[in-house]
């Protein structure tokens, strides 16, 4: 298996996976084929060897099976985080259903699909909604070898979790914050994407689930005051109830850009985000989750040093 295709390949796990990828094999031997609606998005990956873009207008049926002609395999990251119901929609159980039809064009049987945890039909929320309803359309189709991937809050240099909270605190004297009581059990992107990598290599991997979530559980708001912590900007966190974390997140939408809390994100934060133990998990892929505390520091501290940030990497894998 030496070519793959990668939707969401320009995103913050689809970046590590791709330099796990062609850093797996040697140079010139192994293709990863990154569909893309703006160039500028794979600047960062075309210095990789082996690197294709593919400037795609939409992840369709129509354009996505000739690009997954001669592919081994094809690996689905693409999600959001904001957006309406019919957004949801599409980006999360629409584009898994055009991708069956397009594999069966191709001749593509091997499909990872990164969803979430949490998800499910009965969700609060459209996003875990919907990320229940691609995997169903995944999983209704028996012809593919599927796997599965759950992951809780994903961390890392570049994410948009801790990196909001601790640019929060560098810009307010209080945080407050809604859903505070959530448990999460973050897990670090670099383990996420080795995990991809173990199960297009591993048979086995095939028909099954794997919940991706670090070695700890924490509240939302332990997470905001060690994101505080490292980044040397310590901030008191004013907890709101549910019916001002409503209000909140109504006027945050309101604002122009990307929007910091949604509605649908504090529903989101109903269904803890920590692993059920009724699926295998990193461990049974033979990877040790790193812990939060051996690498976000470096990167909330420093961001942009990475020279640090491997120095961590390479502690958190000692351990």
């Amino acid at each position: 298996m030496n070519r793959i295709v990668v939707l969401g390949g320009s995103g913050f796990i689809g970046r590590h996976l791709c330099e796990k990828w062609v850093a797996s094999w040697p140079e010139g031997s192994a293709t990863v084929v990154v569909p893309t609606r703006r160039p500028a998005h794979v600047r960062d990956l075309l210095p990789l060897p082996g690197i294709e873009p593919a400037l795609l207008e939409r992840l369709d049926e129509k354009r996505l099976a000739p690009l997954l002609h001669g592919a081994d395999a094809v690996v689905n990251l693409v999600g959001i985080l904001h957006g309406s119901e019919a957004a949801f929609r599409q980006a999360h159980a629409g584009l898994p259903e055009q991708l069956v039809r397009a594999c069966r064009q191709a001749g593509v049987r091997r499909v990872v699909h990164v969803s979430a945890l949490g998800a499910s039909a009965d969700a609060p929320s459209h996003y875990l909604r919907s990320k229940a309803a691609g995997e169903a359309a995944l999983r209704a189709a028996t012809d593919l070898q599927l796997t599965l991937l759950r992951p809780s809050v994903v961390f890392g240099e570049g994410d948009r979790f801790l990196t909001l909270f601790a640019r929060l605190q560098r810009s307010f004297p209080v945080l407050p914050l809604a859903g505070g009581e959530s448990r999460l059990q973050p897990v670090w992107v670099e383990d996420v994407a080795r995990a991809i990598l173990r199960c297009l290599d591993r048979p086995d991997s095939i028909g099954q689930v794997y919940e991706c979530a670090g070695p700890r559980v924490y509240t939302l708001r332990e997470l905001v005051h060690c994101a505080g912590v490292w980044s040397g900007h310590s901030r008191p966190v004013l907890p709101l109830p549910p019916v001002l974390g409503r209000l909140q997140a109504l006027l945050l939408e309101a604002l122009p850009g990307e929007p910091l809390m949604t509605r649908d994100n504090l529903a989101s934060l109903q269904v803890d985000n920590v692993a059920s133990g009724r699926c295998p998990g990193l461990r049974e892929l033979h990877i040790t989750p790193a812990a939060l505390e051996a690498i976000a520091p470096g990167y909330l501290a420093e961001p942009g040093l990475t020279d640090r940030l491997y120095g961590l990497r390479a502690t958190a894998r000692r351990g």
